[in-house]
């Protein structure tokens, strides 16, 4: 069975039926387009999700905590994941939206010209009808008057008083009347043949062929449809495994979070090794005798208030002058030991690039004397003189800091056999105390331990206060160490106290 034999009569029907699956087509590219572009959002809005939550660089981050870092593991495997879904987006637009419309068009274009064909038969087919119809009419016309010819031909023989010549010319007149209607007669029988042949034509062959093509192409048509459906699984299917694999690593990243140890790694970065309070022992009033407060009493509030009114001398560190040390006296035992200890690594580090610096420049000035087109030697000379100073400041420095971590219970520093050579530049310097610092051991230079904000006027009337206006810059110089002052160091060089909470520290 097919569609020209048993559907040749139901030509409206097949016209809205193709059209119809047509639009179905239509309606599947549609969706299908929308369904990337819900993709393309969704992977828009976990980029910007990741993005909102990610935290590199702060301090807060920085401590190296395991669960916080696997969070950030966690945002970068969602950002894959967006990423796999935005290539599900283009695999959708290019195999199913772009193919589908470029086939949906050609369809289209088909199913028009076949039922173009089937139409200019049927008006090919009423024009004959038509042409048979005024053959019919004329056959019919001059047939009736070949009659009357006959009938009064009749009568002219029958009446007695008609002359030969009048009987002559009635006959000639119904014998012409005859032939015309026997030539009508046989157009009629041509054009009935041809209407029959070509009505026979139409709805055996045209018609038929015709429709069977448009069977073929809805067949076409369904069949397109039903693979956008599987290209529509398949897509995704293919892109599933990468999904999959950012899944389980996210999966991989929770379980492999060791709560234990992270709360262990708390207690070695802020552990003070400080002994709590001793019990605050019984006053006697009645007695009269005030006992005299322990080594662990902790300090009070009015410590600081006293130290709040004492100045202090600041000095611009000059760019030869050593920098001023810590020795974070005011941290508890053990943070004091390591800090103490980045310190000395810090310096050392430095110690060693200023050697390296030296020792290359004394090349080069060995160099500049075997050879006086490459340069002159003592052009490299004050430049030699300044790294001997850096490193003769450096060196003094790491003595001090160990001396510092000695003090507070720390190990020695093991210094490299490189670094703890000194480099002899005392036959060419120009002055023989190249090494000697020349400043005093017990001068104290301060420097910021951070930069804040004022958010309201201050006008430092107090002693020991400085004042401010809302919105200047400060160096922070001591932090609040719970009285609720902090120091600070305007841009012209005044320093003072400050109330902690008329700053925001950056």
């Amino acid at each position: 069975m097919d569609w020209g034999s048993d559907l040749w009569d139901q030509h409206d029907v097949i016209e809205r039926h193709t059209q119809s699956g047509l639009d179905m087509l239509d309606r599947y590219v549609k969706f299908a387009k929308e369904r990337a572009d819900v993709e393309q959002a969704y992977a828009k809005m976990l980029r910007n999700l990741c993005k909102k939550y990610s935290r590199r660089g702060i301090r807060e981050d920085q401590d190296t905590k395991s669960s916080s870092q696997a969070f950030q593991d966690v945002l970068n495997e969602l950002n894959e994941y967006a990423a796999h879904r935005e290539q599900l987006s283009e695999s959708m637009t290019l195999t199913i939206c772009v193919e589908l419309s470029k086939t949906l068009q050609e369809l289209r274009h088909e199913r028009k010209n076949h039922l173009c064909e089937v139409k200019k038969a049927q008006q090919n087919l009423e024009i004959t009808f038509k042409q048979l119809e005024i053959s019919k009419k004329r056959f019919e016309k001059e047939w009736r008057e070949a009659e009357k010819a006959n009938q009064q031909t009749e009568r002219v023989q029958q009446d007695t008083n008609s002359t030969k010549a009048e009987v002559d010319k009635a006959k000639l007149h119904a014998h012409s009347r005859v032939h015309i209607a026997d030539e009508s007669k046989n157009e009629y029988a041509s054009q009935l043949q041809r209407y029959n042949k070509e009505q026979s034509s139409l709805y055996h062959s045209e018609i038929p062929s015709a429709f069977k093509k448009l069977q073929e192409l809805e067949e076409r048509r369904i069949r397109l449809l039903a693979d956008g459906y599987v290209q529509f699984s398949e897509t995704e299917k293919k892109l599933q495994p990468n999904i999959n694999k950012c899944l389980d690593t996210i999966i991989s990243t929770g379980r492999n979070i060791d709560e234990k140890q992270e709360t262990l790694v708390l207690i070695e970065q802020h552990r003070s090794g400080a002994a709590p309070p001793a019990d605050v022992e019984f006053e006697d009033y009645s007695q009269g005798v005030k006992p005299v407060p322990s080594d662990n009493t902790p300090h009070l509030p009015k410590v600081r208030i006293k130290q709040l009114f004492k100045k202090k001398q600041v000095m611009s560190p000059d760019k030869n002058m050593p920098s001023s040390l810590e020795d974070f006296s005011r941290l508890p035992p053990d943070q004091r030991r390591r800090r103490l200890q980045e310190k000395m690594d810090d310096v050392q580090k430095e110690l060693q690039k200023e050697t390296e610096q030296s020792e290359a420049l004394m090349k080069m000035k060995g160099v500049y004397e075997q050879n006086s087109q490459l340069g002159d030697p003592s052009s490299l000379q004050p430049q030699i003189i300044e790294t001997a100073q850096n490193i003769a400041r450096l060196r003094a420095e790491i003595s001090k800091y160990q001396g510092k971590l000695t003090e507070a219970g720390g190990g020695t520093l093991q210094l490299s056999p490189d670094s703890a050579e000194y480099i002899t530049v005392l036959s060419e310097s120009p002055s023989p105390n190249i090494y000697e610092s020349g400043f005093d051991e017990e001068f104290e230079v301060d420097f910021p331990v951070g930069q804040c904000t004022a958010l309201y006027d201050f006008d430092g009337s107090s002693e020991g206060a400085v004042c401010m206006q809302a919105g200047e810059q400060l160096s922070l110089m001591d932090e609040d160490q719970g009285d609720g002052w902090v120091r600070v160091q305007r841009a012209s060089g005044d320093v003072g106290y400050v109330p902690a909470s008329y700053i925001q520290i950056l």
